[in-house]
């Protein structure tokens, strides 16, 4: 066992060397927020640095990334405003030195000329003016006019509406807000159009595709996504060596005859956990509600079969609920199921358990409905721009809810660390076969109340590279890698009591689980940020480590098979058919939707041309709902089941977990995919900002196949039902059942 701790030390301590020691050169490597942008010339002064912060803030009210995105994050509806507002001022630009020079449009004119009018474009747009010395970004005179031209556009947009990107009449109509709302559109503009200092690209390695400015992907991202592709295969290859070589080489258990889990004793604070799974359940529905509402902005911009919708639910709102909701759900599903074990682990139940329980109960449904209602007012411009950051809508998705609400979320959760981090440690002192095993369990538990802070790392002033550098350390690290050992080891503790493998080889197999998730996942966290005006270090790590990242979901095929075997073992583990069937649902999701369309996106030249489409959706929905949230699905009904030996409805569960699997396939390949490649293509071929352009969005073919989803939305709401009523009626039963 010493050796398998000392590589999970190696791999944790090494990788977040290597994580913070890039963060530390986003800090000081990231564009510059100029004190002025003047006009070449003169003393005029189009914007100040308090213009830009305060335009930022200005987005992030308004619902930022929820309302299109920028460096392509955020949603698909509206287009990507970095790389729409590019192309603007370069065909703008264009048409004035046509028009000046020779008469006529930039279209009409020869190759020759165009050729000409394109260098001069690219001289003006990717030289660097920024001075250090007064901190200032000079522009040329006609610059300064196609921005105007810009700003009145979006001005436009933002006040009187815009159908196609469903933003409603009034979305922003204070005029010194939309001001500096374009200000910073502007500088995302000016640090992906702009060379870094010494460099031939940009501040954003030259994202967004754009023909007209140059804007095309660089050698490093070519290499480094090649190098990553290389790494891929070679280590496919020895993981599934050193796994066929070793994984038969556990030590041997009896096979037992009965369920050793039937007689479980039960305690009082399980009982007060059952409770989560109703409150759950309605988090369920309310949220694959509002997907349904999310979508159909898509197709019919600001309406739903008719009704003005967005009057008073604008898309913002709702794709921020629909998002927000998932996190909240599948988090309170792993930690119900935390506190729903603790006492089991320990053989006890220690102190204060139930009113802890209690209270976090209280606290999860003020942080939902009053982060919620924050959005709501905060979108509708009813709290100032620092009212709107503490209780608001901050703007960044995944973490839109307020910073208020994130600290009562992380108290909660160092609460939820003490309850359940206690019982683990007592289970620790027994040293017995499990100490290993409740080891890893410990660090994944003091690691998910600790990570979340990493939320609270930048300000209401910081700049967009640091603040994404935070947000994912928040939303893949805390996410994808401690709630994933969490979940790993959660899964290998209930099948050790099981007695299906011993206490000793499942405590071996998940500190190595553990350590090959980590060694990927951890500098993994990178690829999130190639292009966000991060340095060149984000893309050679990120890719490298990325790829690795995918390295163990090529073997998830072994775990289904074992896990199928499982039921054929004893008649009794049929008992546990049901969760056992989500846990083989999460591999395989695994394998499709965070491994073949996790990789899909991950290398640089492909995130380079498909960064925001909807390929990312494809890879949002099957990672997120089909591994994250399928696991939580499975540790409902595992505690279910645990709890209670009331006959189960067979063909409700059968039903859900069918539904579900079966929608969410028919989502991706009748609509999602297909929608994705077009962009894809029209990105490679055209440039980024065509990709995300109501021209095609709206296109017969494409709307036909928006529509398509409806088919496997359906039947995935089906699914959603059945489940939802499957755990409300069981969990009321086994409520009244037990004393």
């Amino acid at each position: 066992m010493r050796k398998i701790w000392t590589g999970f030390i190696a791999v944790v301590v090494l990788s977040f060397i290597a994580l913070i020691w890039v963060g530390t050169e986003i800090y000081q490597t990231q564009p510059p927020i100029p004190e002025t942008v003047k006009v070449k010339g003169s003393n005029e002064t189009i914007y100040t640095k308090k213009d830009i912060q305060d335009g930022q803030n200005v987005w992030e009210s308004i619902g930022g990334m929820e309302v299109g995105s920028i460096w392509g994050h955020g949603s698909y509806v509206a287009p990507d405003w970095t790389a729409d507002w590019i192309h603007k001022e370069a065909v703008y630009l264009l048409n004035y030195w046509a028009k000046k020079d020779f008469n006529t449009n930039y279209d009409a004119l020869d190759e020759e000329n165009k050729a000409a009018l394109k260098a001069r474009l690219v001289k003006d747009i990717r030289t660097n003016t920024f001075n250090e010395k007064d901190q200032s970004i000079t522009i040329s005179k006609e610059r300064k006019e196609a921005i105007e031209s810009n700003s009145a556009y979006y001005a436009n947009i933002f006040s009187k509406g815009h159908e196609k990107y469903a933003i409603p009449e009034g979305a922003l109509t204070d005029t010194e807000k939309l001001a500096k709302l374009n200000a910073f559109l502007f500088w995302t503009s000016w640090a992906a159009s702009t060379e870094r200092p010494g460099q031939e690209y940009t501040y954003t390695s030259n994202w967004p595709h754009e023909p007209l400015i140059n804007n095309t992907i660089t050698p490093d991202s070519q290499i480094w996504s090649g190098f990553s592709i290389i790494l891929l295969l070679l280590f496919i290859g020895i993981l599934t060596y050193y796994y066929i070589r070793n994984h038969e080489k556990g030590e041997a258990v009896t096979n037992p005859g009965k369920d050793p889990l039937l007689d479980l004793k039960l305690f009082r604070s399980q009982k007060a956990v059952l409770k989560y799974f109703l409150v759950i359940s309605l988090l369920i529905v309310l949220q694959v509600v509002l997907g349904i509402i999310t979508v159909h902005y898509t197709v019919e911009g600001q309406a739903f079969f008719g009704f003005n919708l967005s009057e008073y639910l604008p898309y913002s709102i709702s794709r921020t609920w629909h998002t927000q909701l998932a996190v909240f759900w599948i988090a309170a599903t792993w930690l119900a199921t935390g506190l729903f074990l603790a006492p089991i682990i320990s053989g006890k139940e220690m102190k204060y358990q139930v009113f802890g329980i209690n209270f976090l109960f209280i606290a999860l449904l003020i942080i939902v409905l009053g982060s919620m209602l924050g959005e709501w007012l905060g979108v509708h411009q009813f709290l100032d721009l620092t009212t709107n950051f503490f209780f608001g809508h901050q703007g960044y998705e995944y973490m839109d809810l307020g910073r208020f609400w994130q600290i009562f979320l992380g108290i909660g959760l160092i609460l939820w660390v003490v309850m359940v981090g206690r019982h683990v440690l007592y289970g620790i002192h027994k040293k017995d076969d499990s100490k290993h095993l409740l080891s890893i369990l410990l660090i994944a538990v003091v690691a998910i109340g600790m990570f979340f802070f990493s939320g609270l790392m930048y300000g209401e002033n910081s700049s967009l590279p640091v603040i994404n550098y935070w947000r994912w350390w928040l939303v893949h690290l805390w996410v994808e890698g401690f709630f994933e050992v969490f979940a790993t080891v959660i899964i290998a503790y209930i099948f050790s009591r099981m007695k299906i493998i011993s206490t000793k080889t499942a405590g071996k197999t998940a500190i190595a689980s553990a350590t090959i998730f980590l060694a990927g996942g951890i500098i993994g966290t990178l690829h999130h940020l190639y292009y966000s005006g991060t340095p060149v270090q984000a893309i050679a790590l990120g890719a490298t480590f990325s790829a690795l990242e995918v390295v163990p979901l090529t073997l998830m095929g072994f775990e289904i098979r074992e896990n199928w075997n499982l039921l054929k073992k004893n008649v009794w583990i049929q008992r546990y058919k049901w969760p056992i069937f989500f846990f083989i649902a999460v591999a395989f999701w695994n394998m499709v939707g965070a491994g073949v369309f996790g990789f899909l996106i991950n290398p640089p030249i492909a995130l380079y041309y498909i960064q925001g489409l909807n390929t990312t959706a494809v890879h949002a929905h099957t990672a997120l709902f089909g591994v994250y949230g399928m696991l939580g699905m499975g540790f409902i009904l595992i505690c279910l089941r645990l709890y209670s030996n009331i006959p189960w409805n067979e063909k409700l569960v059968k039903n859900a977990f069918w539904f579900l699997n079966g929608g969410l396939i028919l989502m991706v390949v009748l609509s999602l995919l297909p929608v994705g490649v077009i962009q894809a293509y029209t990105s490679i071929t055209k440039g980024y900002s065509f990709a995300r352009d109501p021209e095609l969005l709206y296109n017969p073919t494409v709307q036909t196949l928006k529509w398509m989803r409806m088919i496997g939305d359906i039947v995935f709401s089906l699914g959603i039902v059945c489940f939802c009523w499957f755990v409300v009626k069981t969990t009321i039963k086994a409520i009244k059942q037990k004393s």
